[in-house]
């Protein structure tokens, strides 16, 4: 399965992705807002999660690449379980290498994603959200014309400090 746009090809992850994956997650101001690089193991696991979540559920976070092959992130739906404060949903995400930054990539792949979500498998709600400082991300929910819902704002602990998360959501149509 491969989602296509006018710039970009949205694909499953295949093992020789591991080393563009890792790159990206090794970039300390791709991961600024995440709490910073991952070494190789946490890379790994990252994308294994990503793999698997495909083949559970039918989708994940794809892999974006220019449609000569060239990757440039990721973007895409992943489930969130019920230990997470947004509770069980499905949560839209992108991460692209600064290379391709600046581009409307995120915008043209995150489409996407929410597209196939809606009308392939029949969401209803798509949540995104953000750290309050991360404005390209808030940016990129304002072009998908995402609503921002602050009833479903929260706070949660990673590594022993508190994160606060802004919220929006994405209904079909």
């Amino acid at each position: 399965m491969i989602l296509v746009t006018p710039r970009l090809r949205l694909r499953p992850w295949r093992e020789e992705d591991r080393d563009a994956f890792a790159a990206l997650a090794a970039d300390p101001e791709v991961m600024r807002d995440l709490g910073g690089p991952l070494d190789r193991a946490g890379s790994d696991a990252k994308l294994d999660r990503y793999r698997a979540a495909f083949d559970r559920h039918g989708f994940c976070r794809w892999a974006v690449e220019s449609p000569a092959g060239e990757f440039l992130g990721y973007a895409g739906i992943m489930p969130l379980g019920p230990d997470h404060p947004l509770g069980p949903s499905v949560e839209i995400g992108w991460r692209l290498a600064r290379h391709a930054w600046g581009r409307g990539y995120a915008t043209e792949a995150a489409g996407a994603a929410l597209a196939d979500g809606f009308d392939r498998l029949g969401l209803a709600d798509i949540l995104a959200y953000t750290a309050p400082d991360n404005l390209r991300s808030q940016a990129v929910m304002a072009r998908l014309r995402l609503q921002r819902d602050p009833s479903r704002d929260f706070t949660a602990t990673y590594d022993g400090a508190a994160w606060h998360g802004l919220v929006w959501a994405a209904r079909p149509g």
